[in-house]
Order: C-alpha cells, then structure tokens, then sequence
C-alpha cells in the first residue's frame, strides 16, 4: 500500500503538485484523532505543520526508522512550495539522506524525495542522475519517464527530453503527467496543446472533492501561466484569479498577479498585489515589480527600498542564483558585467531556451547585438511562444537594424 502511495507521491512532486497526502499515512498523528466535529477548522496549511511536528518528534524517538523520515521529508517540500522558502527544500534532502543511510537498499522512496528535493534547489545534475536511475529500474513506468524529461527540459537537453516524453503514455487530464507534457508542448511552440493538457487536468483536479487548496490553486496557476506568456492578459488574469479564490493567500498566484498588472501598467493593482505577496514570501520577481511599480508612479524612495531588498533576499538565497534577479539587473543597466558572469557560469551545466534568453538579453545590454542575435536564434530555435523571448528578440533585431541604418549612412 505504502509503495504505491509513494509511487502517485513521485509521479507530483517533481511537476510541483505534491501534498502530504500522495504519501499517506498509516498511522493517524494524535492531532487528527483529537478533533471533534464541533472543534474550530483549523487549515490544510495548519494541519501540514501539525503533521510536521508529529513526524518529526516521531523520527527523533526512533532515529534508525527510515519510513517516517520520508513522511516528514514529503512535508518539508509540500511547505516548501507553499511558502517558497527554501529552507525547507534543504530539510527535505537532509531528511531523505539519512532514510537512506537507515535503509540502503529497497528505499526508493527516499531516493525519489532526494531528487524532488535536489530539483527544488536547482541541482538539475544531480536530481537527474537519481531519476534516471530511478527510470531505468522501470522502464515502462510513464512517470518516471516524464520525470527524467522534465528535468532534461529544464538543463536544455531537449533532444534527451524529447526521447523521454515519446514514452510517455497517459490519459488526456491525468494529473501527475498532464502539466509535464503541457511544458514540452509549449516550449516546442505548441501553446494550443499545451493549453488542451492543462484544461483537462484542470478539470480533473476540479472533480476531485478531497483535493487540496494548494494543489488545486496550482492548476489554475499553470493555465494562467500559459496564457501569460502567450500574451493573453486577459485570460491570464482570469486563470490567477480563480486560482486566489480557491486558495487567496497562495503568494505565487499573487505574484503572478502582480506582474501581469505590471504588464498592463496598472501599478496600483501590481502594488496591491505584491505586497500581499511578500507577506508570505520574499519573491525576487515580485520584489523587482514592487520596485518598478514604485517608480512608475514617483515614489522613488519606495523604489529604491524595494530594490535593496531585492539585492538582500538574492544573496542570501542558498544555491542557484535567481533569473528573474538578473532579468531585472539587465533591464535597470545595474551591474551588468556581473549578472553576465553569472549567466555565462549557469550555462556551464544548464543551457536551456531561457538561458540562452538571458545570455541574448545580457549581450544587447552590452551593445553586443550581433552576438545578442546569435544567441537568441538559439533560444528560439525550438519555436516557444514566449511574450517576453519575443520582446526581447524584436528589441535585438532593432538594435541590429539600427546599426546598420547607421553604417549606411556614414558611408
């Protein structure tokens, strides 16, 4: 039973919709038991940090156990996610390694909240090298071959991804699957497909009367996602809003939000919303918003404050350092040779379409439009419909155009 619950536990966790529930529990924590039918409701976010504090204490009674060190590490990443603190992510891989110090062999489950913790932090090589060992031993498990293409997606190794996902087998709206396969479908260029995937999963997840908040909250993130960056404010705006009246304190829904107000030039709105944001967590893509909200509307003191936030929270974030950081750096001309570096160092190990992106962004800030516009056929060469890789692309060929205009006429 537990194997099976740990399996549907790793088929989410990578896609980013894991609950402490797709791992179970076989014995109910005494908090559960305790709460009578007219006991005030407490949240799904209370109940996980109940649950939290029942495994922990269990682990610490009986610190040779490997079961519950996985239980507790499930729920370290389902906060993780709902809170963008990646404190917990690093609690969850600690957690997982010692399961796996406990029980060396036959402990997949550790291996798999290992590699979703990894992935979390942004070590794509290492998280890759565990689902792959985890998709070898199961070849025909569809899951774990999305898996292994979502994380190749995410270094850039699309050729590895696309033999991955044409293994990959699944219902139309099944939960785990669908948002994967939607990702590939949209970098490929493929928006209509991608917004078909996330529809009928979508409906599914609807159907489900025990589904959580959060959970469900992210379904409807990912559609207003899809159609945010296919430039469809509207319903973009639409998707983030069912989603906040499902579950109204999720910050990533508000950041979202706040950044396509932002798009709109409805600064009030982005201010509202970000700073409702940032109550729960210090986004940096929501601090640059805040920031340039601001600075719209003449606040510059609360410009330049949010903006010195935003330099605090990236450099005290463990790991990989944060895109949407240097995305605002090159937009502001703010320390330009030092966010290069930093893109040219990522590139090293990941080289995805939105890194390429970046370098292309990062040389035209440099003046360097030629190279800009080689690196740019690069991030598009898939065809992804990218409001924003569109921008950027239309801004280099300008460039470009311009310089040229110029030459001619000098001669």
């Amino acid at each position: 039973m537990i194997m099976r619950q740990l399996t549907q536990f790793w088929r989410l966790t990578l896609a980013g919709a894991v609950t402490a529930a797709a791992c179970g529990r076989q014995t109910p924590p005494a908090h559960v038991v305790a709460v009578q039918p007219t006991a005030p409701r407490i949240s799904e976010s209370e109940v996980r940090d109940l649950d939290i504090a029942f495994y922990a204490e269990r682990v610490e009674r009986d610190p040779t156990g490997a079961t519950d060190l996985v239980r507790l590490g499930v729920l370290y990443l389902a906060r993780s996610r709902e809170t963008g603190d990646p404190r917990d992510a690093i609690l969850a891989e600690a957690v997982a390694r010692r399961s796996m110090r406990n029980r060396a062999r036959h402990n997949e489950a550790a291996a798999q909240v290992l590699a979703s913790s990894l992935l979390a932090q942004h070590r794509f090589n290492e998280a890759l090298h565990l689902a792959t060992t985890a998709r070898d031993a199961e070849p025909e498990n569809s899951a774990l071959q999305a898996a292994v293409g979502e994380i190749q997606m995410e270094l850039g190794q699309y050729d590895s991804a696309r033999v991955a996902f044409s293994k990959v087998h699944a219902p139309l709206g099944e939960l785990a699957l669908s948002p994967r396969l939607a990702r590939w479908a949209e970098i490929q260029g493929n928006t209509e497909g991608a917004r078909r995937l996330l529809h009928a999963a979508l409906a599914t997840a609807r159907r489900q009367s025990d589904m959580p908040r959060a959970q469900l909250a992210w379904y409807w993130m990912r559609v207003g996602d899809v159609e945010l960056r296919a430039g469809n404010m509207s319903a973009a705006d639409s998707a983030y809003r069912s989603g906040l009246a499902v579950n109204p304190d999720d910050y990533r829904l508000l950041s979202a939000m706040s950044r396509s107000m932002a798009g709109q030039k409805r600064w009030r709105s982005a201010i509202a919303f970000g700073e409702r944001a940032i109550g729960v967590s210090l986004d940096p893509a929501t601090l640059g918003t805040l920031s340039d909200a601001y600075a719209a509307l003449g606040d510059s003191a609360k410009s330049v404050e949010y903006a010195r936030v935003l330099d605090v929270v990236v450099g005290k974030q463990p790991g990989a350092y944060h895109r949407a950081w240097s995305l605002w750096m090159l937009d502001h001309d703010r320390n330009i040779p030092h966010v290069a570096r930093k893109i040219r160092e990522e590139m090293r190990t990941r080289q995805d379409v939105y890194a390429y992106d970046l370098l292309a962004w990062s040389l035209h800030r440099q003046g360097r439009d030629l190279e800009a516009d080689n690196a740019m056929k690069i991030a598009l060469r898939l065809g992804t419909r990218d409001a924003l890789l569109e921008q950027h692309s239309a801004a280099i060929r300008s460039a470009l155009g311009t310089q040229v205009s110029d030459a001619g006429g000098a001669r």
